[in-house]
């Protein structure tokens, strides 16, 4: 029941819509409504500003983390370690189909990195790094976060994982790149926005 509960709860905490409520309350604007239409850090960016954006940005990789570390000590502590992966994936589930926007959500890279971090840093720090290079080169935060998703099995198995591990970390990718295929495709046909791309005035 402990496991069950750790789920749940970390289910919950992932569904805290994070960037829907900054924006509301400071914008009264509902941030679906606005530019990709995306609950996450960068359309909270666009909509509210850079103090926004990074605010959402922590809030959203922080829940992750309490999901990865905290829910699963104090519920389930006799748990084996993959249980804290498993509930930063409830958690992401949670960020993107949040049962308090009709199981509409944002990305999840952000609430993936956060469960990470607290539950494989090492493999964090992989993924990351993937992100960083990945759009420092070609400046396509999508094309990043997909690239980055897809380090987390890759890298989990670099470093021997355990088997269990690795699923979780081929669920956080799946998911992850699930949430970006409108941009694949944009990507694919060059529509995708770049970033740092100043605008013609």
């Amino acid at each position: 029941m402990g496991l069950v509960a750790a789920l749940a709860i970390s289910y919950g905490l992932g569904s805290i819509p994070t960037a829907y409520v900054l924006v509301r309350w400071v914008k009264r604007v509902d941030i679906r409504a606005i530019g990709s239409g995306n609950v996450g850090a960068t359309n909270a960016l666009r909509a509210a500003g850079p103090w926004a954006g990074a605010a959402v940005l922590l809030l959203d990789i922080l829940k992750g983390f309490v999901a990865a570390t905290v829910i699963p000590r104090a519920l389930a502590p006799d748990a084996v370690p993959v249980v804290g992966l498993v509930c930063g994936v409830a958690a992401v589930v949670g960020h993107t189909h949040s049962c308090f926007l009709r199981w509409q959500g944002g990305k999840g890279v952000a609430t993936t990195i956060g469960a990470l971090l607290g539950a494989a840093p090492s493999v964090a720090g992989c993924v990351i790094g993937v992100w960083v290079v990945v759009v420092g080169l070609f400046r396509y935060v999508s094309l990043g976060s997909v690239a980055a998703a897809a380090a987390i099995p890759v890298s989990q198995i670099v470093l021997r994982a355990d088997s269990p591990e690795i699923l979780a970390g081929a669920a956080f990718a799946s998911l992850i790149m699930l949430r970006h295929r409108p941009n694949l495709q944009r990507l694919l046909t060059g529509t995708e926005p770049r970033a740092w791309t100043r605008k013609d005035h």
